[in-house]
């Protein structure tokens, strides 16, 4: 059973969401909240699996109770997925530097958002790759000065799971990068989970959140692949 907390300032959008959510068996609501402040309380208290986080809330917006939740050792295990009706890269931005696993817009489907947070649970991230590359685009393309790659970290690596960091760097699923490296999606999936366990990351996003802060797209050249 996945354990889902529903944090939305609109009563009406709460209850939505649990009648989408509340007919699949695998899931179950723990709670709902309606500012971010009661959010970061009911996730201490009942720590859910998976938490669906509005952005823009009274008090303490989405972002902030994002951070909070994943900085608190009482919700190591829970993942955070921003929902929002604003496709703007500054909430996806802020949204994956607080700790969030996924970011969805609120028009989502059902059964893409029932998928999500299934997906979410099992370990996976919740970011599109086409949204992946527009935020690699965007960061290289910013005015800023170039990063310097991360060599300490990047050393406990294999020469295998180096290149697999860099192909998620430039926001490749798993079915991409092993067509790219031609191995099965189960040794792509095993090659990511070792990377993200021997660079302490939440998921496969914070891995590219880690490589384009270190320097990894512009050591191995992505730069001029991103498009």
């Amino acid at each position: 059973m996945i354990t889902v907390l529903i944090a939305d300032d609109q009563l009406l959008v709460r209850r939505g969401f649990r009648l989408i959510l509340e007919i699949e068996p695998d899931l179950q609501i723990v709670g709902e909240a309606a500012d971010g402040s009661e959010a970061v309380d009911l996730c201490c208290e009942v720590r859910p699996d998976v938490v669906l986080m509005d952005v823009r809330m009274p008090g303490l917006d989405g972002i902030a109770a994002t951070a909070r939740i994943t900085a608190d050792e009482r919700c190591r295990a829970t993942k955070v997925v921003i929902l929002t009706t604003f496709d703007m890269d500054e909430y996806v931005y802020d949204a994956l530097r607080a700790g969030a696993s996924g970011f969805l817009l609120k028009d989502v489907p059902p059964e893409l958002l029932v998928a999500g947070i299934r997906a979410v649970h099992a370990g996976d991230a919740l970011l599109a790759p086409a949204v992946t590359r527009r935020m690699i685009s965007s960061f290289l393309g910013a005015d800023r000065p170039p990063a310097t790659p991360a060599r300490q970290e990047l050393e406990v690596l294999t020469s295998r799971e180096r290149e697999v960091l860099q192909l998620l760097a430039r926001g490749l699923s798993n079915a991409e990068i092993a067509a790219e490296l031609v191995v099965s999606e189960t040794t792509v999936k095993t090659h990511v989970a070792h990377v993200l366990a021997k660079l302490g990351l939440r998921d496969r996003v914070h891995a590219v959140i880690f490589s384009y802060q270190n320097g990894v797209l512009a050591a191995d050249g992505a730069a001029s692949r991103v498009r």
